[in-house]
């Protein structure tokens, strides 16, 4: 998918009129998230913030989002689209909202629901106000069709003229285990879809539509030419890289993403030819979702201070090859799209920018949300929960600094569910959530810690689901920077025994890292520890003193710091300073 519209930008709005609408559409994606997040009934939304709001222009381009989750943003456009195919705008009036979550009907995967409602001034079109949130459960399971993986809507009517469609709603609560956040997820969506237009109706009745729309014009073009700019600063050539999951949940062969960046002046080629074919487990990527991964990985390097819209995209083609598992065939299934899929295209990319820009490249996350969702039954009344969480891991070393610790991949701005609201909402406790030492990427600068979280439960539990990666190997580094450690899951015991559900065992042994239907006793926890991110530049170079800071905060083990990075401490953990210099010149 390609535009090809100039990159030139055609001012007609005054520059003060200009910031103020620019800001203005951002904004009025921001109180959508603010209504959003307040009214919401799951923990996943109103706690994990895994949700997304924006604005669209008439012609379904987008003018304005929030930080939500990036993986949502690009792929909504589709889904709008679907929606405004299936339903003519010449049908719609003020108060009709479209819901769907088919990921072969301009969806991802089933659990993030989209609604959309177009915005009228005076019987125009003047926008259209999109949310998506990832609701708690809509069935389904790990599963080798898209119908095993729960409830399909494709675009339907979810409100006429702003009167609720109760049938529809019913027939959602009656296909998922958690009926009662079902009815106040959608108010609470449906406030964030009119907060958004009633700050684009307020624009509208300030300067009239036509000033608003001719804004909304400038803004996408301001974009197209700030990117633009930015690509003509990488070197023009042809990079290459890859990454990879370890396995689709049925096989133990792992899927790779092979991408291909053609830089040529202010233009950037993605190929992804080459990329293994879609396959039998539930990591395949519809479109939507792929083009979304690649949008926000080259955000980060394309002018991230420019206005975030849909201005980026005319400057990218994107080749995605049919039949892959990057872009499959119904009925592929997709469940593990966005929260594994997603992140390995964008380390992948990162890995093919660092070598057309080592001097800014960022090293790849742990490159996964860890997303599990566990059933657990109250121990006294056997009533059925149903929690799910998202332990992060670390980010990658950058040119400048370390990477972050324990932070959600470049994928989403979500947080992890606290232990507080987990144990007061479910029959779970959590035992721990601590950081890993010599979990980080060794470098210069080294990659941030990732996690261990361990969750006991209190009454029969069942594993439903969880994809993670990582588990063969760690995040790579670059420019000589080291991988960081492994991801893996585990079951600890009653008798407080460890042993190795999913990633290396001690003796070596692999278990695929899909997880499904694994069975949790009274008592017993679920044990996971998340990857670091990779490090930047070599070990060998980085201060010593900082080193030894490490060792002290407990991010590196004081062996680690001899053997990696060539630092010898005292006993009190100060460097000891002629050791040292032996010993890095030894490793240089």
């Amino acid at each position: 998918m390609s535009v090809t519209t100039s990159p030139d930008v055609r001012r007609k709005l005054d520059p003060v009129t200009f910031e103020v609408l620019r800001r203005s559409f951002e904004y009025a994606s921001e109180r959508m998230s603010q209504v959003l997040q307040k009214a919401s009934f799951s923990p996943i939304i109103y706690d994990m913030v895994d949700y997304s709001n924006a604005i669209f222009d008439p012609n379904v381009e987008l003018i304005g989002q929030t930080a939500n989750c990036p993986v949502h943003i690009a792929a909504m456009q589709f889904s709008v689209q679907a929606s405004l195919e299936r339903y003519d705008l010449s049908t719609l009036r003020p108060g009709d909202i479209v819901l769907l979550n088919d990921p072969y009907s301009g969806g991802t995967h089933v659990p993030d629901v989209t609604l959309t409602m177009p915005v009228f001034f005076e019987d125009e079109l003047l926008a259209v106000a999109v949310s998506r949130a990832h609701w708690t459960d809509l069935g389904g399971n790990l599963d080798t069709h898209i119908g095993g993986e729960g409830l399909r809507l494709p675009p339907s009517m979810l409100a006429r003229g702003g009167e609720l469609n109760h049938e529809l709603v019913a027939i959602i609560k009656n296909n998922t285990r958690t009926p009662q956040y079902v009815e106040g997820d959608i108010q609470a969506q449906i406030g964030a879809l009119r907060a958004g237009a009633d700050e684009m109706l307020r624009l509208a009745r300030k300067y009239g539509p036509d000033v608003v729309k001719q804004g909304m014009t400038e803004v996408l073009d301001y974009t197209q030419a700030m990117t633009a700019a930015a690509v003509r600063r990488i070197p023009d050539g042809v990079y290459e890289a890859s990454d990879f999951v370890e396995s689709d949940g049925f096989s133990d062969t792992p899927l790779t993403v092979r991408v291909k960046l053609t830089v040529d002046d202010d233009r950037i080629e993605v190929d992804l030819t080459g990329s293994d074919p879609q396959t039998l487990g539930p990591i395949n990527s519809p479109y939507a979702n792929t083009a979304s991964a690649i949008y926000y990985s080259l955000k980060f390097f394309l002018n991230p201070d420019a206005p975030p819209n849909a201005g980026l995209y005319r400057q990218l083609d994107l080749v995605i090859p049919e039949g892959t598992w990057l872009n499959p065939a119904w009925p592929a299934p997709t469940i593990g799209c966005t929260t594994a899929t997603s992140s390995k295209v964008c380390a992948a990319i990162w890995m093919a920018l660092a070598k057309a820009i080592p001097d800014k490249a960022i090293a790849p996350t742990c490159s996964d949300a860890n997303w599990f969702v566990a059933s657990a039954a109250d121990p006294v009344t056997n009533e059925v929960h149903v929690l799910t969480d998202l332990p992060a891991g670390g980010w990658g070393g950058t040119p400048f600094n370390d990477g972050m610790h324990v932070t959600m991949d470049p994928l989403g701005n979500c947080q992890n569910l606290p232990a507080e609201t987990a144990e007061l909402s479910f029959p779970v406790r959590y035992l721990s959530y601590e950081m890993v030492t010599d979990s980080a990427g060794d470098g210069q600068h080294r990659g941030g810690c990732g996690v261990r979280l361990e969750v006991q439960f209190l009454g029969r539990g069942q594993m439903i689901t969880m994809e993670c990666s990582r588990t063969r190997e760690g995040s790579p580094g670059v420019n000589g920077g080291g991988y960081s450690a492994r991801q893996r899951q585990m079951r600890r015991g009653v008798d407080g025994n460890l042993t190795t559900i999913g990633g290396l065992d001690d003796d070596g042994t692999w278990l695929p890292q899909m997880l499904g239907n694994i069975p949790f006793m009274p008592g017993e926890a679920f044990v996971f520890e998340s990857a670091g991110g990779g490090g930047w530049g070599a070990p060998v170079r980085r201060d010593p003193e900082r080193v030894a800071q490490d060792v002290r905060n407990e991010f590196v083990s004081r062996e680690k710091a001899a053997a990696t990075y060539g630092v010898i401490l005292n006993e009190d953990l100060t460097v000891d300073q002629p050791a040292t210099d032996a010993r890095r010149a030894a490793l240089a």
